[in-house]
């Protein structure tokens, strides 16, 4: 039975014959993921008897989020795809941007999506727009994914309104619209490093090859298919943007107009059609009227191959939230606490690394900041530093290291269509590119904090 220090060992071990297992004796990672997870669960001080219910209960609770979130969204990418709406905008990017600058483009359009939209549901909406603007420029696939991955999970983490950074703020007891702002500033910063300058050096030695030869059959294939009509790049755009404007619609009615009467008419409604599944919802049933006259197939042709592409996805993505769960339950996070509580660090690097290893052990960004800014938020006048610059430094802390027992790393790695290996050098050593950077950034903010309002 592992417990203490030897916990953290055996988390090693597992994470280490979960690679092999996968790269080295080739297994299916949905196969790989629940085995390990078999295997941690039973040399912990887990129950054996309720180790089968936990990782099912990881499973789907994972799937519970993400789940119908990822079928809707594969749906709704896949209408955009076959009614053109997404060649048609990768095509008006490169005209206003040009293709020299199309990577910078994208790191923008992630930043403002992940602000009011969850990563999962930014990545799965986006994604085709990535695999069209791949054969476009043909840039490197790795290079577009890993920067629209670390743009969103970079927002995702340190922009306000997304769960982990409010519970930071209103842990450590700043203004919300100061750390929204202080939040952005970071994140741009962050992004343009991690994302597109690493992305563009790590990417471009990994080349598309034939990840994209279906992809580009598909609109090969289109092109001989007569369309009732071409679709306009206005109509492209507001179907694109339709799930993310409601759900931006819930955020701007619940968190900022109505705040202290979300009981109102209005902003219950809000909550409903602005919640990230039922937006999805809403959007695939519009798409499916609203793109019919674009499609090159028929609606029923273009369902049928986003449930054929999602199954495997949703059950990668159960497998690891299954290990994820299986790890927090061995008291793995604790363990941790009590040793990180144990050092003596500067506050905002003890920030940084205390959310950095919650969140490669943990597999959640979210579960990580909200348990660091717990423990070190209150104590920001103790530490002696400014609570804004605290806060900003747990989130730096929970953008990278996404391993294997985060559901986000294969929703990257399958969809991106990025084995393992590519998957840590893109997703993984990217995000933790893009923490570092923000951390740097945030010691210069507070070398100039009497300088700067807020800090």
């Amino acid at each position: 039975m592992l417990e203490g220090y030897s916990l953290i060992v055996g988390f090693v071990i597992a994470l280490t014959l979960l690679f092999l297992l996968i790269i080295k004796f080739k297994w299916d990672a949905y196969i790989a993921l629940l085995v390990v997870a078999l295997g941690l669960g039973l040399v912990s001080a887990i129950p054996t008897r309720e180790l089968a219910g936990i990782i099912a209960t990881g499973f789907g609770n994972t799937l519970a989020g993400v789940g119908i979130l990822i079928g809707l969204g594969i749906i709704y990418g896949q209408l955009l795809a076959s009614s053109g709406a997404i060649e048609k905008i990768a095509v008006s990017m490169l005209k206003a941007f040009g293709v020299k600058n199309s990577p910078y483009a994208l790191a923008a359009t992630a930043t403002t999506v992940a602000i009011p939209v969850f990563f999962d549901a930014a990545f799965v909406i986006l994604n085709k727009l990535v695999q069209s603007l791949a054969l476009k420029t043909k840039l490197s696939l790795a290079t577009l994914v890993g920067i629209l991955a670390i743009g969103l999970i970079v927002s995702h983490s340190v922009i306000i309104p997304t769960p982990g950074p409010l519970v930071v703020a209103d842990q450590t007891g700043v203004d919300i619209g100061v750390f929204f702002l202080y939040g952005l500033l970071v994140a741009v910063v962050a992004t343009l490093v991690g994302g597109v300058i690493y992305s563009k050096i790590v990417g471009g030695r990994i080349p598309t090859g034939q990840r994209l030869a279906d992809a580009e059959k598909e609109i090969a294939a289109a092109a001989d298919i007569e369309q009732q009509k071409e679709i306009s790049a206005w109509l492209s755009y507001v179907m694109l943007a339709l799930p993310i404007v409601l759900i931006l619609a819930n955020t701007l009615m619940n968190n900022i107009i109505f705040r202290g009467n979300e009981d109102a008419f209005l902003p219950t409604v809000f909550a409903l059609v602005g919640d990230k599944n039922v937006a999805l919802l809403i959007s695939v049933i519009a798409g499916i009227y609203v793109l019919k006259p674009y499609l090159r197939e028929k609606p029923k042709v273009v369902l049928n191959k986003a449930f054929e592409a999602s199954g495997m996805i949703l059950l990668i993505t159960g497998a690891g939230g299954a290990f994820g769960s299986v790890v927090q339950e061995t008291g793995l996070g604790d363990q941790l606490i009590a040793v990180m509580q144990g050092l003596n660090m500067p506050a905002l690097l003890l920030a940084f690394v205390f959310a950095q290893i919650l969140r490669a052990s943990l597999g959640s960004a979210t579960v990580a900041l909200i348990t660091t800014s717990s423990i070190l938020g209150p104590m920001a006048g103790e530490l002696g530093v400014s609570p804004v610059l605290l806060g900003l430094a747990i989130c730096a802390g929970g953008i990278g290291l996404s391993l294997p027992n985060d559901s986000g790393f294969w929703v990257v790695s399958k969809f991106g269509r990025l084995s393992m290996v590519e998957t840590i050098k893109v997703w993984s050593i990217g995000g933790f590119v893009a923490g570092v950077t923000a951390l740097s950034f945030i010691y210069l903010l507070s070398l100039a904090s009497a300088y700067m309002p807020g800090l």
